[in-house]
């Protein structure tokens, strides 16, 4: 058994700025999603450009920060919305949902497809690889906050978190890392190393991240605020998974029935 060490969420301050691990996890998650986004475009089936990847990444932060941010009060926390509307800009004080971010991503791509003239899936494609890269960093910083337990168990492995209970529970951001993230980054970049049919990188990113979200939700503690939310036993994230899943079975078979080929 292991006990969270139980982190400062306040990694440095600068005088009566704090600066917080979860903001220091999102920047390093932009700058490697730029990063690899480079990576990309030197693949040869990919016709993007360095240029063309600053350019996008300026609107995925402004999707992933106002959708994220946006998603998380209308999908967990409507009644606070409603009470006081001014808590959706309070950044600060946490509370980032992914479904929300992941319709700020769409919304930036098709924002972007409309400005350069690309594809609508063109875009998603050629980010879908890199979107993982995100999802490890914000589950990392979930850990260092001891927030989005798991479940009790009595597994070796399993983790105490003081400043909740003395339960042993699941370390449950630490398995979405290594599954929302590394693992999911992996089979997408592998995935996405040959030619594919447009939609087709699209499709097997929802599909891989709603099967892979959807079996880690099993091991966290639900929402104290929501509990489970549907036939006794699914979270609200296994809830907003399931479109997810649903929508990559279609988005992959629209993709090898046409065969159309595109860069991705």
């Amino acid at each position: 058994m292991f006990v969270h060490p139980h982190i400062d969420p306040v990694a440095v301050s600068i005088g009566p700025l704090d600066v917080h691990w979860y903001g220091l996890m999102y920047l390093l998650s932009f700058l490697l999603g730029w990063g690899m986004g480079i990576v990309r475009t030197k693949q040869p089936h990919v016709d993007w450009n360095r240029d063309e990847v600053g350019d996008f990444l300026f609107y995925v932060v402004l999707g992933v920060v106002l959708g994220g941010r946006i998603g998380y009060m209308l999908f967990y926390q409507p009644g606070m919305l409603v009470s006081d509307p001014l808590q959706l800009f309070y950044i600060w004080q946490g509370g980032m949902s992914f479904h929300g971010g992941l319709l700020g991503v769409l919304f930036a791509s098709g924002w972007f497809a409309r400005r350069t003239g690309r594809g609508f899936w063109d875009i998603t494609d050629f980010v879908a690889p890199i979107v993982p890269i995100g999802l490890f960093f914000g589950r990392i910083a979930n850990f260092i906050n001891g927030e989005l337990i798991g479940r009790v168990t009595d597994v070796p492995w399993a983790m105490v978190y003081p400043m909740v209970d003395n339960a042993p529970r699941h370390p449950s951001e630490l398995y979405e890392a290594g599954l929302e993230g590394l693992l999911l980054f992996a089979i997408l970049w592998l995935f996405a190393m040959r030619p594919r049919p447009r939609m087709a990188v699209s499709g097997m990113f929802l599909l891989g991240y709603g099967c892979l979200r959807f079996f880690a939700e099993f091991f966290r503690q639900p929402d104290a605020f929501l509990g489970f939310v549907a036939f006794d036993w699914m979270t609200m994230g296994q809830v907003l998974c399931t479109p997810m899943i649903v929508a990559g079975i279609i988005l992959l078979a629209l993709a090898y029935r046409g065969r159309e080929r595109a860069t991705t």
